[in-house]
C-alpha cells in the first residue's frame, strides 16, 4: 500500500527516523528535533491576537507588576497539553473520538455543538488579528486585509495533505518570526530589567482591576481548540509496537511541551515588557491593538511598530490555520464526519466577514469571543482530566496521585478564573474585583 509514510516524502523519512530512535537507535539533539512538531503546533494557541490584546492592556495598564501570572498562567498550560499529548499517545484516539465513546449520544451532540461554537469564537479572534495588522500594515480596508488573509491561511492548510512534517515546519516557522520579532523589540524598548526579574518571580495585585486582569489572563489561557488538537496530533503520528516505545515517546513529548510553551510564555511576557515599557508611563489607557501600533511609532520609532504588526500577522495566520485543522479534528472526532477543507474555512471564518459586514467593532466582536470561550471551555477540560486519570482507558499510563491533584487544581482554578470573568461581563460585581 502506498502511503504517505511509505513514499520517500519528508513525513515518510521523519517517520523512518522517529522508527528508528524508538527501536534504541542512536540519540542526540538532531534525534530530538525528529519528535519536535505537535506541541509546537498547539503553543500557536497562547500566541494568537486574543493574547496580544490582554498583555498590552496588562503591560500598559500595569507595567510589569502581572509578570508573574502570565509565569502560572503558562506552567498550568503546559500541564494540560501535555497530559493531552499523552491521552493521544496512549489510547491512539483523539479526545473527541474518546467523548463519543464515552457519552451518551445526546451529550456527544451538545459537546459538539458548543465545541464548534468556540472553533467558530476561536477564529473570529484569530482572523480579526491576522487581518488588522496586514490592513495596519499595508494600508488597506478591513475588508481586503481579511480576504487576503483567509487565502493565505487556505494555501497553507493544503501543506497538510503531504503529511505532517511540512505543516509542521510551516507553522514552526511562524512561530519563529514570532519569537524573533519580540526578541528584536526587547532591544528596542526601554526595559527596567531588575523590575522585569523581581515582578516574574514575587506575586503583586497593584488593585481590583488588575484582579479581573489577572483573571482574564489565566482564565483565558487555556484554548479549548488546543486541548482537542493536541491529542490528535499525537494520536497516529508514529506507530508505536510497545509499552517501552510509548513510555518513550511521552518524555519526548513531555520534553517538547516543555520547549515550546515555554518559548510561548517567553514571547507572552515580551508583549507585557514591551507594552509597560512603551506605554505605562503617559498611555495607561491603551486597550485596542490598532492603538497600540499608531502609539509605537512616536514612541519607539516605525521599525519597532513594523516588528509589531510583522508579529501579529504571523499569530493572526497561524493560529487562524491551527484553528481550522482543530475544528475538522471535532467534527471529525464526535460524529465521524469530515469536509472539505475549503468548507470547513468557509463555516469557521464566516462569522469574522459577518462581523466586519456590519461595522460591529473589532474589540468588542474579541471580547464577546472571548465569553463565548469562557462557556465552552469546562466541556474538554474536565473530559481530559476525567479521561487520563482511568486505568480502564489509560492502563499504567493513567494519572499519579500527583498529577491528578495538580490537573484538577488547575482546572478547577481556571473554570472558577472564567466564571469570574462571565460574572464581570454580566455586569455582576463581586467583592475584591471592582476596578
Amino acid at each position: 500500500m502506498n502511503t504517505v509514510t511509505d513514499r520517500a516524502t519528508l513525513t515518510g523519512r521523519a517517520t523512518t527516523a522517529i522508527r528508528e530512535v524508538l527501536a534504541g537507535g542512536p540519540r542526540g539533539p538532531r534525534s530530538l528535533l525528529l519528535f519536535a512538531g505537535p506541541a509546537v503546533i498547539a503553543s500557536i494557541a497562547y500566541m494568537d491576537p486574543g493574547n496580544f490584546a490582554t498583555n498590552i492592556q496588562a503591560g500598559a495598564g500595569f507595567g510589569y507588576a502581572l509578570l508573574w501570572v502570565v509565569l502560572a498562567a503558562n506552567l498550568v498550560a503546559m500541564l494540560l497539553q501535555a497530559l493531552s499529548a499523552k491521552l493521544g499517545i496512549v489510547t491512539g484516539r483523539n479526545l473527541a473520538e474518546l467523548c463519543r465513546e464515552q457519552f451518551s449520544r445526546p451529550a456527544v451532540y451538545t459537546m459538539w455543538g458548543v465545541s464548534e461554537v468556540a472553533a467558530m469564537a476561536t477564529d473570529l479572534a484569530e482572523f480579526l488579528g491576522g487581518a488588522i495588522a496586514l490592513a495596519l500594515l499595508c494600508k488597506l480596508p478591513l475588508i481586503a486585509g481579511m480576504a487576503i488573509t483567509a487565502t493565505v491561511t487556505y494555501a497553507i492548510l493544503l501543506f497538510e495533505k503531504n503529511g505532517f512534517r511540512p505543516m509542521e515546519i510551516v507553522i514552526g516557522a511562524l512561530v519563529g518570526v514570532i519569537s524573533l520579532c519580540y526578541l528584536a523589540e526587547m532591544f528596542i524598548a526601554p526595559v527596567a530589567w531588575p523590575e522585569v526579574a523581581r515582578h516574574t518571580i514575587v506575586p503583586s495585585m497593584p488593585g481590583g482591576g488588575a484582579l479581573i486582569l489577572a483573571a482574564g489572563i489565566v482564565g483565558a489561557t487555556v484554548m479549548p481548540h488546543a486541548i482537542y488538537l493536541h491529542s490528535g496530533l499525537t494520536q497516529d503520528r508514529i506507530a508505536i509496537g510497545n509499552a517501552r516505545e510509548r513510555r518513550m515517546l511521552i518524555r519526548f513529548s513531555n520534553l517538547e511541551v516543555i520547549v515550546a510553551l515555554s518559548i510561548a510564555g517567553l514571547v507572552n511576557m515580551a508583549m507585557v515588557i514591551m507594552a509597560s515599557a512603551a506605554f505605562h508611563t503617559g498611555h495607561k489607557d491603551i486597550t485596542e491593538i490598532s492603538t497600540a501600533y499608531q502609539t509605537l511609532t512616536p514612541l519607539l520609532g516605525a521599525g519597532a511598530a513594523t516588528l509589531f504588526l510583522v508579529s501579529l500577522l504571523s499569530s493572526g495566520i497561524s493560529s487562524s490555520v491551527v484553528g481550522t485543522m482543530a475544528g475538522q479534528m471535532i467534527m471529525q472526532g464526535f460524529i465521524g464526519l469530515r469536509i472539505p477543507v475549503w468548507l470547513r474555512r468557509l463555516v469557521t471564518m464566516a462569522p469574522a466577514f459577518v462581523v466586519v459586514a456590519l461595522g460591529v467593532n473589532a474589540t468588542q466582536a474579541l471580547i464577546v469571543s472571548q465569553v463565548v470561550l469562557s462557556f465552552a471551555l469546562p466541556v474538554p477540560m474536565v473530559a481530559l482530566v476525567r479521561f487520563t486519570r482511568r486505568r480502564d482507558i489509560m492502563g499504567e499510563f493513567a494519572n499519579g496521585p500527583m498529577t491528578d491533584l495538580a490537573a484538577i487544581a488547575a482546572t478547577v482554578l481556571i473554570l472558577l478564573l472564567n466564571g469570574v470573568l462571565l460574572l464581570q461581563t454580566f455586569g455582576v460585581a463581586l467583592p475584591g474585583f471592582s476596578g
